[in-house]
């Protein structure tokens, strides 16, 4: 695989951060550039973070003295020094899309960890051992942006990353109905550390704006298909959720309950979780965990500090698996919020993309 010099634009952020920390030695992707709002820009990187760095591990040193360029001014200036860029900026809705566009418009790939390109019709939404296959759309959106290389593709919400995993390959065999979700998720969705944000600590918010709309709807891009030139949302299943911030500093779990249309053993479930493999797996992409979905039998796991970094934080982690009264099961399941479900699964879906020959 040829060498990629990528750009993290939104690179003082938390997600920005984690981007940086998981690129200090790819084996694909080099960072040459990082940018962020105009506040930073100008400034060298140590200059710009000051006391906001907020990874377990220390400020990369070949990050320290890369001058910070402006994300929205210096558009033609980062492109014209890398192949593609990941974007993680803190704005508004409309100006990340309007951002985001511009960037492709100046032929730069670029991989989003925004909502704000999730329901865009052409845009691909792909968890890559899920639904690899939506990256087939690109040749439509470049057709609409009018562009030869230049294209956006998303991830998906953090917390789908922990139940949608563990739901997806029943799906084609049982045919998953109806699930109800609750989503116990870390202060570090929200940007925060217990330093940044002390009323979290011995406390717990049942509220997280827009999180249940997301939760509910996001699956059914997931499981859509590409008609034409778009993206078609899938009928099914039924999803409703309810989510919870909860004092953890990493680590989202959900409490998933679940019908089948034709309704597994146990065994049956288990089985397909353990033999498991998506599109990454097959490619053997730099960021994949070997086994994505885990099940552990205890009564009392998965457990976030003990699983939440399993596979370097990229596994699923499954449990409590069990008969329900009012659904046909009843389970719980567990992803670093962060790794698989922010910059670690966009750096695996541009391992994916550059594997499959879009960012050539």
């Amino acid at each position: 695989m040829k060498n990629y010099k990528v750009g993290i634009v939104g690179a003082t952020g938390m997600v920005g951060q984690r981007f940086m920390t998981l690129l200090e030695n790819h084996p694909w992707f080099d960072v040459v550039v990082l940018a962020a709002s105009s506040r930073s820009a100008g400034k060298t990187y140590e200059k710009a973070i000051e006391n906001k760095w907020c990874m377990d591990t220390p400020l990369p040193e070949k990050y320290k003295q890369m001058v910070v360029l402006d994300a929205t001014n210096d558009i033609e200036k980062i492109c014209n020094a890398v192949d593609f860029i990941f974007c993680a900026v803190n704005m508004k809705k409309d100006e990340i899309k309007a951002l985001e566009e511009e960037y492709a418009k100046h032929e730069c790939p670029v991989v989003s960890n925004n909502s704000a390109h999730r329901f865009t019709d052409d845009v691909p939404m792909v968890v890559p051992e899920l639904n690899a296959e939506h990256i087939n759309i690109i040749p439509s959106q470049r057709k609409r942006l009018g562009t030869k290389r230049g294209f956006i593709a998303v991830k998906s919400n953090c917390s789908l990353q922990s139940y949608v995993p563990a739901l997806f390959p029943l799906h084609e065999k049982y045919g998953v109905k109806d699930v109800l979700v609750c989503t116990y998720q870390a202060i570090s969705g929200a940007g925060k550390t217990f330093e940044r944000w002390p009323e979290m600590v011995d406390n717990v918010i049942p509220y997280i704006g827009g999180e249940e709309e997301k939760s509910e709807r996001e699956p059914l891009k997931l499981w859509g298909k590409i008609e034409g030139d778009k993206i078609a949302l899938a009928d099914k299943p039924n999803f409703t959720a309810q989510c919870i911030r909860v004092p953890v500093s990493n680590g989202h779990l959900g409490a998933v309950f679940v019908n089948f249309d034709k309704k597994p053993s146990k065994e049956e479930m288990i089985s397909i979780w353990d033999n498991f493999k998506g599109r990454a797996q097959e490619l053997e992409l730099p960021s994949t965990p070997k086994k994505f979905l885990n099940y552990f039998t205890e009564d009392d796991r998965p457990q976030i500090k003990s699983e939440r970094m399993l596979e370097n934080g990229m596994a699923v982690s499954i449990g409590r698996l069990r008969e329900d009264t009012q659904y046909d099961y009843k389970f719980v399941c567990l992803s670093h919020n962060t790794l698989r479900g922010a910059a670690g699964g966009a750096v695996l879906l541009a391992e994916l993309l550059a594997a499959e020959g879009y960012m050539d």
